[in-house]
């Protein structure tokens, strides 16, 4: 009868000790979640090539982004091949320092070098 005892006692603790790291990971999930980057939501001035795209009112960087997507989608810009390659129409172009290709990955610097 103790044998039955002590594998129940060894049950029981192995169920807490999983339990114990969940409860913990949540706690530190709601604390982190809560607040966001404010040099993200931080309104921007854009450039006159970057105004032509997505217009000249301040807005923060992922905004932008955003904006310059719903432009490329609107025109059928993005290659059919290789969709990770925006090609550029006139303003692009402007935009994307004479390129007439852009990476997907690369629209953040381009915002970046398009922002006051």
């Amino acid at each position: 009868m103790a044998k039955k005892a002590k594998k129940a006692v060894k049950k029981a603790a192995k169920k807490v000790a999983k339990k114990a790291p969940k409860k913990a990971a949540k706690k530190a999930a709601k604390k982190s979640g809560g607040k966001s980057n404010s040099a993200f939501m931080a309104p921007l001035a854009p450039s006159t090539a970057l105004a032509d795209v997505i217009g000249s009112t301040p807005s923060p960087r992922t905004e932008m982004i955003k904006k310059i997507w719903v432009y490329i989608k609107k025109n059928k810009l993005q290659d059919s091949v290789n969709k990770r390659m925006i090609n550029a129409d006139a303003k692009l172009k402007v935009l994307f320092g004479g390129k007439s290709q852009v990476s997907m990955f690369e629209l953040a610097k381009v915002v970046s070098k398009h922002v006051k």
